[in-house]
């Protein structure tokens, strides 16, 4: 690929009753993935082991794996990383990418508008320490003993994998704050990953006309040299990245992905 050229994730629509294939399904399209190989990951499942809370969205964890990695491609490093969710809900893309890349990720970070999110994500980032993590089977088994459902017991197994394999205590930050405003407390962040707000379950709160495109701006307080950005983002919604290089796009669905690398400065001319 060419420096500074702009690759699309390739995806191309899959007729119907297609189930998951080499390529995968995400939203009614096929994903070509490049790393992440086709697998079961319910232990991740909101609501199993994660906390589920309403107003918080899943994520597809292949589609998240395989987003992380290409968004390596253009980052500064690849080993110690500080992740940084500017709008974090309830915490799930950060804990799912902790528990799958412990071996790259040092410290997690993420932020929200809404102060209840954020106790409720470090609920969430919480499971990435061997204390929260115990602690969270405990309620498992109480929950099982109680009602001997199959989902509890379901759940405890996911639990019991998930702390085998917990190589250490992952620290987060997490913390209130608009992302379209300022981010007094954010960690310079080698990677910025999001699932921007929509839709019915989660929106916007910030007063901006285009939160969105002020993001742009209010970030370059988290990025530094090498520093990756990759958003998912509704059709509608438009990211100016004054100070970003998009480097890779595509529309899925009702969804649109981009990856965007930091360069400090703005537009020639």
């Amino acid at each position: 690929m060419a420096d500074g050229g702009a690759a699309t994730l390739s995806f191309a629509k899959v007729p119907k009753g297609t189930t998951g294939s080499v390529a995968g399904v995400y939203g009614g399209y096929a994903v070509e993935y490049r790393y992440i190989e086709k697998g079961n990951y319910e232990d991740l499942s909101s609501g199993r082991v994660l906390y589920a809370h309403a107003g918080i969205p899943n994520f597809p964890v292949r589609l998240l794996y395989e987003i992380f990695l290409r968004s390596l491609e253009y980052g500064g490093k690849d080993r110690d990383l500080t992740v940084y969710d500017p709008c974090c809900g309830g915490g799930y893309l950060l804990t799912v990418l902790g528990f799958g890349f412990q071996d790259r990720i040092s410290l997690l970070a993420g932020s929200d508008i809404d102060e209840k999110m954020v106790a409720f994500a470090r609920r969430n980032t919480a499971l990435l320490t061997r204390q929260g993590l115990e602690g969270r089977i405990r309620e498992l088994e109480d929950l099982w003993d109680r009602y001997r459902k199959p989902s509890h017991a379901g759940a405890l197994e996911s639990a019991s994998r998930l702390l085998e394999g917990l190589e250490r205590d992952m620290p987060s930050v997490l913390f209130a704050a608009d992302c379209t405003e300022t981010l007094p407390d954010c960690p310079a962040a080698d990677m910025i990953i999001t699932d921007l707000p929509y839709g019915q379950l989660t929106s916007f709160r910030s007063g901006s006309e285009e939160p969105a495109g002020a993001m742009s701006d209010t970030l370059t307080a988290a990025a530094r040299e090498g520093t990756v950005l990759a958003i998912c983002m509704d059709k509608g919604q438009r990211f100016s990245g004054r100070m970003w290089e998009r480097m890779e796009k595509r529309n899925v669905g009702k969804r649109r992905f981009e990856i965007h690398r930091f360069t400090g400065r703005g537009p020639a001319g």
